[in-house]
């Protein structure tokens, strides 16, 4: 059985999760959940929806948290709804 807390499946194809990496390289959190949504898509299913409809769900979450970088550097108010 998957050990979805520990171990999940969408992440055995790298060396190293992506956890590992974002925190070992100080990655800001929007950044780092880019670099986790990025190496995610495709490999995560989600319930209901198909193969490619998951991998677009997590490439779309990436180009969310990249929205979000650009508007802290621009100095934009960043909420909850982008």
């Amino acid at each position: 059985m998957e050990d979805k807390v520990n171990k999940p499946s969408h992440y055995e194809r790298y060396p190293i999760e992506p956890v590992t990496f974002i925190m070992e390289n100080n990655l800001d959190f929007a950044t780092g959940n880019v670099v986790k949504y990025l190496l995610r898509a495709g490999g995560k299913q989600y319930d209901g929806l198909s193969k490619l409809d998951s991998e677009t769900t997590d490439l779309r979450k990436a180009i969310r948290y990249i929205q979000m970088r650009i508007n802290l550097i621009n100095n934009v108010e960043v909420t909850s709804d982008e």
